[in-house]
């Protein structure tokens, strides 16, 4: 589920009518205070993460003076949640409080409808408290149920005044969380000032996956449920799977530092849910900390899987890379070995990688590692699905100590230089190009055409597709181990480009 920040989510109550305090985001210490000016008084500046139990770990503060805003705004905006910078404060009027409700609207997936759940009391600790909670049913069409709404509102010994507006937050709530489709909305908590009114001091939604294409107002970039804003990284991952839907590409930074006691950071590429997670259990035992967890599955294409590897090879200070799935994948898995395969020769990989492709032609995949390894300035060993996570993470593990602490520099791939220095013919491929040295083509045609499998042929002297332009453009994963093929066979003059939107340039921007 994708999440919205406490100021988005504010914003969308308020245009369902609530009241929220008065205030405005700020991502820099300068715009807090200028924030904070405007609002005048005393205010709380609170950091813009997705976690609960901000107070507990200094996330949130009040203050009376410009240096105190400017203090406690730079202290937050240093701080990281997980492994993951606070990139944006809250800074919002002080509320003066006289009591406190938990309001929050979900889908109750038992009941397969929506659910509205009320208590007296907000703040933490709601969750041990669920013997004072009520639950409101709620009709798809129509809202919450009138009468559950009328008990519970009923029992918190209100002013008839208050009662009302009581009622109406309630169903408020309701309209707010279908207007945007969410999945869950709360309000924690919803506070009765002194003044006599209701304002939502507090809010958390997480909007339903699917329903964000229709919502592009609210601007969530990733429609998956992640504990940080998206990275720079993930977003480029993102873009990869929506270009290309064969096959599954889940992609999703973890950790950026390995703590003291860890034997450092392992980029980890998994093939399926189940078989993925008893791999990182094995990996993580044997004493390394992941840096990302992705997933290509489903029958991916080798150009979705050579993507995958570049990707998490745009991680720095990675000691090595484990690749390890379910294991009994219903996937041809040489497609998968050649998309790694080609990976590792263009980032010239000089950190162990350990692969473990059980499935369909498990064997096949694992001689195409071993004969690429061979080029390769560390081991890369392929492995079968008889062959259990936990044996492998060990081996893992002595290739990594036997790397003498080396760690991984992310950097651009090399490509053959007669794609810049001799004359060429270039043909598109989805998200790519082919590039084929004219000059070079007598002597690499018998090659090409037999690696190719006849995609390639001969028409007058000149290499050209055997297909109809829109058909042979689909065939990026079959003239992807074509490329392996003729590097194997030290051919050269046949490259397949396969492009990655903004990666290079995140890549170099970070050196």
């Amino acid at each position: 589920m994708a999440r919205l920040h406490e100021y988005q989510g504010k914003a969308i109550l308020a245009a369902n009518g609530f009241k929220i305090p008065r205030g405005s985001s700020a991502r820099t210490a300068e715009e807090a205070v200028t924030a904070a000016a405007k609002l005048g008084g005393e205010v709380v500046v609170k950091i813009q993460a997705w976690m609960t139990g901000r107070a507990g770990i200094g996330g949130v503060a009040f203050a009376k003076k410009p240096d105190e805003v400017r203090a406690h705004a730079t202290r937050m905006l240093s701080m990281k949640v997980g492994q993951f910078p606070v990139q944006a404060v809250l800074v919002e009027e002080k509320i003066d409080i006289d009591r406190e409700f938990f309001l929050s609207f979900a889908i109750d997936d038992a009941a397969r409808a929506p659910m509205i759940i009320f208590a007296v009391g907000g703040g933490t600790g709601i969750e041990e408290r669920a013997a004072s909670t009520r639950r409101i049913p709620c009709d798809v069409n129509g809202g919450p149920l009138e009468s559950a709404v009328n008990e519970a509102v009923s029992s918190c010994a209100l002013s008839p005044k208050q009662a009302t507006h009581l009622g109406e937050s309630i169903r408020k709530l309701f309209d707010a969380a279908r207007s945007v489709e969410a999945r869950s909305l709360e309000i924690n908590p919803l506070v009765l000032t002194k003044g006599d009114e209701f304002v939502a001091a507090d809010c958390r939604i997480t909007i339903d996956d699917y329903a964000v294409a229709r919502h592009p107002e609210l601007g969530i970039e990733i429609a998956r449920e992640f504990d940080h804003p998206p990275t720079a990284l993930e977003r480029v991952a993102y873009a990869v799977e929506q270009n290309d839907h064969r096959g599954t590409f889940y992609f999703a930074q973890l950790a950026t530092a390995a703590p003291k006691n860890s034997k450092g950071l392992a980029g980890f590429h998994g093939a399926g849910g189940g078989g993925s997670m008893m791999s990182m259990d094995a990996i993580v035992n044997a004493g390394f900390t992941i840096a990302n967890f992705t997933d290509t599955s489903g029958n991916p294409s080798a150009s979705k899987v050579y993507r995958a590897a570049r990707i998490i090879l745009a991680q720095p200070d990675l000691v090595g890379y484990f690749g390890s799935g379910s294991g009994v994948a219903s996937q041809e898995q040489y497609w998968s070995a050649y998309g790694l395969a080609k990976a590792f020769w263009e980032l010239d990989l000089d950190i162990p990688a350990v692969i473990r492709l059980g499935g369909n032609t498990e064997d096949r995949a694992v001689d195409i590692l071993y004969r690429m390894s061979k080029l390769l300035r560390a081991p890369v060993e392929g492995y079968c699905k008889s062959d259990t996570p936990a044996v492998i993470a060990a081996r893992f593990a002595e290739l990594v100590e036997s790397a003498s602490g080396r760690k991984w520099k992310p950097r651009i791939p090399r490509a053959p230089r007669f794609t810049k220095d001799s004359p060429t013919i270039a043909f598109p491929v989805k998200n790519g190009r082919l590039w084929i040295e004219t000059v070079q083509w007598p002597q690499i045609r018998s090659a090409i055409e037999t690696h190719s499998g006849g995609l390639i042929v001969d028409r007058e002297g000149v290499p050209a597709p055997s297909l109809p332009d829109e058909e042979f453009a689909t065939k990026d994963s079959e003239l992807l181990a074509c490329d392996v093929e003729c590097r194997l066979a030290e051919v050269e003059g046949f490259y397949l480009e396969l492009d990655i939107p903004g990666l290079d340039e995140l890549i170099r921007g970070a050196r």
